[in-house]
């Protein structure tokens, strides 16, 4: 995480007013629950309102929910005006909201490819726009989360890797402007954890397959805790950069390497990516590109109902 993360040290939160987005389920839900019982006032942010309510119930009464889709200026707005008028400002936000469409370019639905793109960077760019001047006020923090993604370009990932490297382009262009101002900035690097996203990707037919195929600790999927554990930690302590694992902050000095050591290793194993190319077309051809390409897990199934 880097010495100057090492030599943080963890922040008081009870009583500070933390907004989450995408706080149905995953890291948005754990760790709503867990500042609440540390005593902070969590704001659950995003879709499925049913469901935010019962993760609002388990953090108690200083926990409530605002219904927003994070691509859209007018909901965000709503949703931070509710938060600051019911419980008086914004100290942390947490832009965890994001879907994923798994797909080859040449193939994957273009609505599908746009709309990761839309949640997964516009909606990062339009809820830290929305409660900035919040943050600003009381000179707090704010989590953006990235992904493993963001550092290595996975072959049927395109939408997904691109909105996740350009979201940690964002945080660090934001963290340079946020400094003089008080506001510290953070990025995290989840690898595979086992969310409902992970997990319904690993359901896809061509997707599922290629994944299972990912070499030693790159294809190793950790347990939700383990994540919440890091990320927790982190924001605590106002981290610049949270690794789950922390082998993932190695990778990124040696990124530029990356793109042809994923290249080479996947025609050694086989010639993987032609074989998930040739069995996406097939399954295009069997299903239509709208649900071969479809945002997986049940946040992915959300976003496609609201809209």
């Amino acid at each position: 995480m880097g010495v100057t993360n090492l030599l943080a040290r963890e922040q008081d939160v009870k009583g500070k007013v933390i907004l989450i987005t995408g706080a149905a389920r995953g890291f948005g839900a754990g760790l709503a629950k867990r500042f609440a019982a540390r005593g902070a006032k969590v704001a659950l942010v995003g879709l499925e309102p049913d469901v935010m309510k019962k993760v609002a119930a388990e953090c108690g009464p200083d926990a409530a929910v605002f219904e927003a889709d994070v691509t859209d200026w007018a909901a965000l707005e709503t949703a931070t005006k509710g938060v600051v008028e019911r419980f008086g400002g914004i100290d942390i936000v947490v832009a965890n909201a994001g879907i994923a469409a798994a797909g080859f370019v040449r193939s994957i639905d273009p609505k599908a490819f746009e709309r990761t793109i839309e949640v997964d960077l516009l909606g990062v760019w339009r809820t830290v726009r929305v409660t900035l001047p919040h943050v600003i006020d009381r000179k707090g923090y704010i989590l953006v989360v990235s992904s493993l993604a963001a550092i290595t370009h996975a072959p049927a990932m395109a939408a997904y890797a691109a909105a996740k490297a350009g979201v940690e382009a964002f945080t660090n262009s934001l963290r340079a402007e946020m400094r003089h101002l008080g506001v510290r900035v953070g990025v995290a690097h989840p690898s595979w954890i086992a969310t409902d996203l992970v997990n319904g990707a690993d359901e896809h037919p061509v997707f599922g397959p290629l994944r299972a195929s990912m070499p030693g600790p790159m294809g190793k999927t950790y347990p939700v805790e383990f994540a919440l554990d890091a990320l927790e930690k982190g924001i605590l302590r106002r981290d610049r950069s949270i690794h789950v694992p922390g082998w993932v902050g190695a990778l990124k000095l040696v990124r530029t390497f990356l793109p042809p050591i994923i290249e080479i290793g996947a025609k050694l194993r086989g010639n993987i990516v032609a074989k998930a190319d040739k069995a996406a077309l097939e399954d295009i051809a069997k299903r239509g590109a709208e649900a071969s390409s479809r945002p997986v897990g049940a946040g992915g199934q959300a976003d496609a109902e609201a809209r």
